[in-house]
């Protein structure tokens, strides 16, 4: 079983897959996440900040990362997202700009509007789609897709842009869907995830649901939630 928690910003998947890896015992991918690639790859810059270009190369590392991760754990694991992410934030990028807090107001950028820039890193993340939906689709049995039932999370590092979070929610359900990989959409507490999620892939458990849950709040606790370039300046 190797099962990948979909969602958009603020959907809740690490703290689902943190806590389902607790009570099943399952593996989890441990890939990079962006901000902290972001003082590698960028030093010194804040995701609202990047070009098209750095984009295309945080992209880059991003599904790498997650590919190197999925190969060594095999045959069992539950992934943090999917390489679709990388691909469905870059594609709705060229509709919502670099930076989508920015556009929160209006309902999309114009296509007359784009400039060279813009067309050409469109192309190329459409190229990137290719491979990275290739690549979901040779990986993973089964999606579980978290509905967004959470407001956006105000931390200076996700897009606060509910239009744009919307739109990259139904791109990613649509691509689930025409790769024809089965997908769950649940909803609830935490409690109700885990044990909808066991339930129905009829997973082992290994401890008791509160400890599975205790033991996620503890962990995500831990979890250093400075930015990137805060990061950056701490290792200066």
């Amino acid at each position: 079983m190797k099962l990948s928690i979909s969602g958009t910003y603020s959907a809740g998947k690490t703290s689902t897959v943190i806590a389902l890896a607790h009570y099943t015992g399952m593996p989890r991918t441990l890939a990079k996440t962006i901000r902290e690639i972001m003082p590698h790859a960028l030093p010194g810059k804040k995701l609202a900040e990047v070009t098209p270009a750095e984009y295309l190369q945080i992209a880059m590392r991003r599904h790498t990362g997650r590919a190197v991760a999925e190969a060594v754990l095999g045959d069992q694991f539950i992934s943090d997202g999917s390489s679709l992410q990388e691909w469905i934030y870059g594609a709705a990028r060229v509709r919502f700009g670099m930076n989508p807090s920015s556009t929160a107001d209006i309902e999309e950028i114009s296509r007359e509007d784009l400039t060279q820039e813009m067309l050409f890193f469109e192309a190329v993340i459409d190229q990137f789609g290719h491979a990275f939906r290739q690549h979901v689709k040779d990986t993973y049995t089964a999606f579980v897709h978290l509905e967004n039932e959470r407001p956006l999370t105000n931390d200076g590092h996700r897009p606060m842009n509910e239009r744009f979070r919307t739109f990259c929610d139904e791109m990613l359900m649509q691509t689930v869907e025409r790769l024809d990989i089965p997908c769950w959409h649940i909803k609830g507490t935490m409690e109700e995830r885990l044990e909808t999620i066991t339930s129905r892939f009829n997973l082992p458990t290994v401890m008791p649901l509160a400890e599975a849950v205790a033991l996620m709040e503890a962990d995500y606790a831990a979890i250093d939630q400075r930015l990137e370039n805060e990061r950056q300046k701490a290792r200066a």
